[in-house]
């Protein structure tokens, strides 16, 4: 492969590098309070985004969203939703929230729907045993465990 070839290859990839809904974030202190930022980078396939739904996995709690101008929260015990926009296709936004983290460690994802004014997409899937990455992966966090003395708030 020649080097025109290789840069072809990486440019065109790019965009799919960045093409889910990711966490800021990709590691967190057990049992403390942390802000949870999800990036969005683009809609479905060309149609702008209005809902982004966030459901919580188990053991994390007392989500309080951050508003945004233009969106509308809504939520429940584990599930938080912003609806407005809309974000276009070709625009980036984030959507944060601060949520308490369970004292066990591991990875949580956090299971995201993105609805357009055309189409769906669900960023839900959670990597099998196999590690093969899925197409549409849920955002994950790993919470390790606090340092001694860290703070939790």
């Amino acid at each position: 492969m020649n080097i025109r070839t290789l840069f072809a290859c990486v440019a065109l990839a790019a965009p799919l590098a960045h093409a889910h809904v990711t966490l800021e974030q990709t590691t967190a202190n057990a049992g403390a309070y942390q802000k949870l930022t999800f990036r969005v980078g683009h809609g479905c396939k060309g149609s702008p985004t209005h809902t982004l739904t966030v459901t919580l996995p188990a053991g994390v709690e007392g989500a309080k969203p951050m508003p945004k101008a233009g969106w509308t929260l809504s939520g429940t015990a584990n599930q938080v939703s912003w609806k407005g926009g809309p974000l276009q296709d070709a625009h980036y936004d984030e959507f944060a929230m601060q949520v308490k983290l369970p004292a066990t460690v591991g990875k949580y994802y956090f299971k995201v729907t993105q609805l357009c004014d055309e189409g769906r997409m669900d960023w839900d899937a959670i990597p099998d045993a196999s590690g093969a990455k899925p197409a549409s992966p849920a955002p994950v966090l790993e919470i390790v465990p606090a340092a001694a003395g860290a703070p939790h708030h």
